[in-house]
């Protein structure tokens, strides 16, 4: 739960690294939040609960995502393959699951538990 509320702490910030795991725990919060939203909204029978949740949520994936790609050498403008359908997944998961460099051009290697 510690990685999720991180990276609401760290919500505007771009610079830097996120571990691996940083990511990938904060990534599976955020898709139990999104089940629990949705299962809501369907009690409800409206959409309020899980499009609140999403914009609250955007800044700090993405933000989460370029440290992430920082963390091994990439720039966080990859993120645009998001917008390639299928593909574009795909190279993302394969990227934010790679091991991190150690230090680079985006800053020192971050302390791995």
């Amino acid at each position: 739960m510690e990685e999720f509320i991180d990276g609401f702490r760290r919500y505007g910030d771009f610079t830097g690294r996120a571990t691996r795991r940083q990511y990938w725990m904060f990534f599976l919060y955020y898709f139990l939040f999104s089940v629990v939203a949705n299962l809501i909204d369907l009690a409800m029978g409206s959409f309020v609960v899980s499009l609140l949740f999403s914009v609250m949520t955007v800044i700090p994936t993405i933000s989460l995502g370029t440290r992430r790609l920082h963390d091994i050498g990439r720039s966080g403008w990859w993120q645009l393959l998001m917008f390639v359908i299928l593909i574009g997944w795909i190279v993302l998961a394969v990227m934010f699951a790679r091991e991190g460099e150690g230090d680079n051009a985006y800053g020192p290697e971050p302390a791995r538990p």
